[in-house]
């Protein structure tokens, strides 16, 4: 097919043009890699929802064929990107980012793992002009690969990691979607725990993806949606809140605020399932309890080393804010009664990067 109008061939970090058709050949260094998160890569400061309509609408092509929005790159696609005309974009690509602030749970030559703070997106896109990805390689120039591992929420914390390889970022990948890695978080939900689950209560339900008009993503249990699988262990609770463990079984978007709404126990600070009015109590001055944020923390992560075979184990422990909340939930000056051991964790202690 014959490409109208001027077209420039780019490397996969070379960013796209605003007047013309980009022709990019996928590298070992973008292999792999969904077809959404390379957009956003070299898309640099155009939005998430424009992204993803010039791929619904076709203008994105792979090898001269229409691709969905989950679509891995292969060693030798072309990729056809059409001239991104969005307002202000070109100022985006050049607006300092700014230098990066992280604590480091464990670094070696093939991974990198951080404890995210909670207000950070892990990447730019939907009015956000940088993230954590852009951050940390803007802080890391001599980086020759960084990527993204998995996904946390922008209001969610905790256990975020990053391949520094090709090689670990497949392995890495494989173990999601074999199930071979654990991720536990803490929740803390408004509403009653029943008394007939006793302490753990298994959730199955469907989860189906759709876009708001204005693009922004929602998650709603629906019968033919994707099959979605969390257990919750009830950690602790008092009057109308409790404190639960979520153990992912699949990666689905939103999935634990999505099925937690369902079960009725709305995550705490949830702007998007949960509910609103408590959650604007909450966040008054000197409310007590009072939060200011999502509850939701990514505090474990369990998986086999990429390189090495080795079981690793990282830890974040929870949030200052989030302790203070339980501690005033169970009337005490003390908090940090939940915090899991760490015996079995091996990390290399936290530094800021």
């Amino acid at each position: 097919m014959k490409e109208l109008g001027k077209i420039s061939q780019k490397s996969v970090t070379s960013p796209v043009s605003s007047d013309q058709v980009s022709m990019i050949e996928i590298d070992d260094s973008a292999a792999g890699q969904r077809i959404d998160n390379f957009l956003l890569r070299v898309c640099k400061g155009v939005p998430k929802s424009h992204i993803y309509r010039i791929l619904r609408s076709g203008e994105v092509r792979v090898n001269k064929g229409r691709v969905d929005a989950q679509y891995r790159l292969a060693f030798g696609d072309l990729v056809r990107v059409p001239p991104i005309r969005v307002a202000k974009a070109d100022e985006a690509v050049h607006a300092p980012v700014p230098s990066a602030h992280f604590e480091i749970l464990f670094e070696d030559e093939h991974m990198l793992v951080i404890d995210k703070p909670a207000g950070v997106a892990v990447h730019g896109g939907s009015g956000v002009a940088f993230g954590v990805i852009e951050q940390l390689r803007a802080a890391r120039p001599q980086a020759k690969f960084l990527e993204l591992v998995h996904r946390l929420d922008r209001e969610t914390s905790g256990v975020l990691m990053l391949a520094k390889k090709r090689a670990a970022l497949v392995n890495l990948h494989e173990q999601i979607r074999a199930n071979r890695m654990d991720k536990r978080y803490y929740a803390c939900v408004h509403g009653e725990w029943a008394s007939d689950w006793g302490r753990r209560r298994a959730v199955k339900e469907p989860l189906h993806k759709y876009l708001l008009p204005d693009g922004e993503r929602r998650v709603r249990v629906q019968p033919d949606g994707l099959p979605s699988h969390t257990i919750f262990n009830l950690v602790d609770r008092w009057p109308d809140y409790a404190l639960l463990e979520a153990e992912l079984k699949t990666g689905r978007t939103h999935q634990i605020r999505v099925h937690l709404a369902h079960l009725g126990l709305p995550i705490i600070g949830d702007a998007k399932y949960g509910d609103f009015a408590l959650n604007k109590a909450l966040a008054r001055a000197n409310a007590q309890p009072g939060l200011k944020r999502m509850f939701l923390h990514a505090y474990r992560l369990k998986l086999t080393h990429p390189a090495t075979g080795d079981t690793l184990q990282f830890e974040a422990p929870l949030p200052a804010d989030c302790k203070r909340f339980i501690a005033q939930l169970a009337g005490t000056a003390g908090a940090g009664t939940h915090e899991q051991s760490q015996t079995e964790t091996k990390t290399h202690g936290k530094r800021a990067i």
